[in-house]
């Protein structure tokens, strides 16, 4: 199958615009990514939950602020929280692998 030379790869878009893998740049691009997503996860399960952000940080003893940042990906969020809010704010289990 031939290739439109005018097409690339996402990994392609990636490099060009973030850096190649394990660079600075690359790094902190990912690191934001899934940032955003864990953000995204925990929205989407509150939402679930029928609980305000408000209503889950007094569950775990936080402030409204700090999950909004979290939901919005703007807070750097620590494991121990983390469970913290899907555990014991939200009722879901986390399971972590490492490959």
């Amino acid at each position: 199958m031939k290739r439109n030379k005018n097409i690339t790869t996402f990994e392609e878009h990636l490099a060009r615009r973030y850096g190649q893998i394990g660079s600075e740049q690359r790094k902190e691009f990912e690191a934001k990514a899934k940032s955003f997503v864990i953000g995204e996860l925990l929205k989407e399960e509150r939402l679930e939950a029928n609980l305000t952000q408000e209503e889950l940080a007094d569950k775990i003893g936080a402030k409204k602020s700090y999950i909004s940042r979290v939901e919005n990906g703007k807070s750097d969020i620590q494991l121990s929280t983390l469970f913290r809010l899907f555990e014991y704010g939200l009722g879901k289990r986390i399971n972590i692998i490492i490959e």
